[in-house]
């Protein structure tokens, strides 16, 4: 049976110095090579740094990412999975304040409700559509988009990375 590879992007958005090398090494670890990140400022908070990784890895490794990193004092980041064959893209967003958010993508990186999360958020709702939009809230994850928005525009201006299409 062959491996499936799929390819993502990890964003640290805030690290602080003495975590970095450790942050190194949970990556490589999961992706089973050696990983030398550029580190820079980020000026949202300052003392802290930022820095990107395209990956390519076996199908599920931005799962194994997103969970090597999970829980680590002050360190917000994101892992993206693209859809790949027979799977679903995925983000994963942390912070340390809100934890972790999961969701779904499609091939743009839209965030995929599902329908039982939908009927969930109209049943949760009885009506009041305050709750409803609550529901949906949580479900697209708009809490963990909030908080790190000020941090990705401070990256404004770093390397762009182009992902191609895997399968």
């Amino acid at each position: 049976m062959s491996v499936v590879m799929a390819r993502g992007v990890l964003y640290v958005h805030s690290a602080p110095t003495a975590l970095c090398p450790h942050i190194e090494w949970a990556i490589g670890s999961v992706l089973d090579k050696r990983i030398d990140m550029e580190w820079t400022a980020q000026p949202a908070a300052p003392g802290m740094l930022r820095a990107e990784l395209s990956w390519i890895g076996p199908q599920g490794s931005g799962a194994q990412l997103a969970s090597a990193l999970r829980g680590w004092a002050h360190l917000r980041y994101e892992v993206t999975e693209e859809q790949s064959a027979g799977a679903d893209g995925g983000r994963w967003s942390h912070t340390p304040e809100l934890g972790i958010f999961h969701a779904t993508t499609d091939v743009h990186g839209n965030i995929m409700v599902t329908e039982d999360r939908i009927r969930y958020a109209y049943e949760t709702g009885a009506g009041d559509p305050a709750a409803v939009y609550h529901e949906l809230s949580l479900a697209l994850g708009e809490s963990w988009d909030e908080e790190l928005e000020p941090f990705r525009h401070a990256a404004e201006g770093a390397p762009v990375r182009w992902l191609h299409q895997v399968g």
